[in-house]
């Protein structure tokens, strides 16, 4: 029997596997190209650098105590399909995560989800005491089981997780697929749909969660302004969903959230439509020219819709990442991810994916 301390700690937070996001560049006298995070090829929104300098002279000061004015950009930026009340912004998509599942789950709720995916999914749920239920994406393409997903479905399911593209595979739902499961899943069920990586899409089918909102499904759609606008570092994420919802995860939204040169540099970021217009075309262009090299290497890989591929390396995994590490070129493994012995390379700008196939090619002696 714990008599001390112990006593009162919760019996599902017991020691297990964490997140861990990825590493930061090392000190070197080389130049190190890193392409391991997916973050934006091209830097920051430059709007969105110039929002900062302004804002730094007011740091001293409280920032807004509530999103209201992002909400309002967002809803304009969604050319009013949306109205403010339906968004919801956070510090990064990993909190608004958080906030869903602190809304919504109690201990012994069940959580589905689908490996390999991104890990919050699993790890935050499990903070709250949630059992977590892990239905693969069907091999070999990484597609969604929506008959295991509905089949899995009981009394106690909650939320279900879905990502499109995915992190770290890169595959899509298509909208015929997602048509036919958000039919069949259950009213009274959180469908939480991450489309981080929407903007990079471009297949014929591809979908968002936008229309099951507006034919009010509850359905959340979750995105992050880390990768498109070039924020990583200001961590700010924001979803939408319908107002019921909205209003009810808002009960226990913190005031003082988002940091002022982190509002303001997403205000900056997302009227910069040249810079998404440019991320977007290098970001495009540069997976039809790693594609082509992987297939002139013979490297297996999955086709993606986001900004980083998967790949299955010519060595094992972690010597793969540091023969790359060697060569001036971080990547990433994704065991962690639900993808044992797999590799996720983000898409660089022209220079960082010509050095990339360059240090494979080497490794590979091709």
């Amino acid at each position: 029997m714990k008599n001390g301390i112990e006593s009162i700690f919760k019996a599902h937070l017991v020691p297990k596997e964490v997140y861990q996001g990825g590493k930061n560049i090392p000190p070197s006298d080389k130049k190190i190209y890193k392409l391991s995070s997916n973050e934006n090829p091209l830097g920051a929104s430059p709007k969105a650098v110039e929002a900062i300098k302004k804002a730094a002279d007011r740091i001293d000061l409280y920032p807004d105590q509530t999103d209201i004015r992002l909400r309002q950009a967002l809803a304009q930026d969604f050319d009013d399909k949306l109205n403010e009340n339906q968004f919801l912004c956070g510090n990064g998509g990993s909190e608004i995560i958080d906030m869903i599942l602190r809304a919504f789950i109690n201990e012994g709720d069940e959580v589905i989800y689908s490996n390999p995916c991104f890990l919050p999914y699993s790890v935050f749920s499990r903070w709250y005491g949630a059992k977590l239920i892990d239905i693969p994406l069907l091999q070999p393409n990484y597609t969604l089981d929506v008959e295991g997903i509905l089949n899995a479905i009981s009394e106690r399911t909650k939320v279900i997780f879905l990502t499109s593209p995915n992190n770290p595979t890169g595959t899509y739902i298509p909208k015929s697929v997602m048509d036919d499961f958000i039919s069949r899943v259950p009213k009274n069920i959180v469908v939480v749909f991450d489309e981080v990586y929407r903007h990079f899409a471009d297949a014929e089918d591809y979908v968002t969660a936008l229309p099951y909102v507006l034919d009010g499904h509850n359905v959340i759609g979750l995105n992050s302004f880390s990768k498109t606008y070039g924020l990583a570092g200001q961590r700010v994420g924001y979803c939408y969903t319908t107002a019921t919802i909205a209003n009810y995860i808002r009960l226990i939204h913190k005031p003082f959230l988002l940091p002022q040169t982190s509002l303001e540099a997403a205000l900056g970021a997302l009227n910069d439509h040249g810079f998404i217009e440019k991320t977007v075309q290098t970001v495009q262009e540069g997976r039809k020219f790693l594609a082509k090299a992987f297939d002139e290497m013979g490297i297996t890989h999955w086709p993606s819709q986001a900004n980083f591929f998967i790949i299955d390396p010519p060595l094992p995994e972690m010597e793969f990442t540091d023969r790359m590490m060697d060569e001036g070129i971080m990547v990433r493994p994704v065991s962690q991810f639900g993808a044992p012995g797999k590799v996720r390379i983000t898409i660089g700008d022209a220079e960082a994916n010509e050095t990339l196939v360059n240090a494979m090619r080497k490794i590979m002696n091709k």
